[in-house]
């Protein structure tokens, strides 16, 4: 298993654009917990990454042939370990945000992909990733159509070593929970610990 960092501070409203750990398999078959930016930024990309369409995440049906993705797929694949994720309902001038984490509160890992990107005129290098989504298991679906890829434990090696499309599909309804969160999150630079308690319907 990875050792994260011991000095890494608690996130607990992560944006796109915003850092963020992920863990990759180098050749030597070890993890590696690295700290990268959220919005993948391919590798062949060439114009100014200002105001590049987003993205932040890959949907699952495509991410074998989607351009954006389908290089990284075969080649970079990460986990994207978090304690939970935000959804929203309601309309945009009434959000209600949700947090859903797992049932035994242990953290997740989503499936992910990440590439390294060059500046060709600074010569800055931006590692960033993506997070693979699929469509909403039902309990999901009573908030939302699409959902992260969570991936069971026994997944996690297979998920690295090949491109495993077959691994990209919905959780079961018992391994979630889910409660109503602070409207501050409506913010995305709202960044405090109470993000994730609960708050009354």
């Amino acid at each position: 298993m990875v050792e994260t960092p011991s000095n890494f501070p608690p996130q607990y409203n992560i944006a796109p654009t915003d850092q963020a750990g992920v863990i990759w398999k180098g050749e030597d078959s070890r993890w590696h917990y690295e700290v990268m930016r959220w919005g993948l930024i391919p590798r062949w990309w060439s114009r100014p990454i200002k105001g590049m369409a987003p993205m932040h995440n890959a949907r699952a049906e495509e991410v074998d042939t989607k351009p954006a993705f389908r290089d990284a797929f075969k080649r970079t694949r990460c986990l994207v370990p978090a304690s939970g994720f935000f959804e929203w309902t309601g309309d945009r001038k009434a959000r209600k945000p949700h947090f859903s984490s797992s049932t035994d509160n242990q953290p997740l890992k989503f499936a992910g992909l990440y590439d390294r990107w060059k500046n060709r005129e600074t010569g800055e290098v931006i590692s960033s990733f993506t997070i693979i989504v699929t469509d909403a298991n039902p309990f999901m679906g009573e908030i939302h159509d699409r959902m992260p890829v969570i991936l069971a434990e026994e997944n996690w090696d297979a998920r690295l070593d090949a491109p495993r499309k077959d691994l990209l599909v919905p959780a079961s309804d018992a391994e979630l929970q889910r409660w109503r969160v602070t409207e501050k999150m409506n913010a995305s630079t709202y960044k405090e610990a109470d993000s994730v308690e609960p708050v009354p319907e």
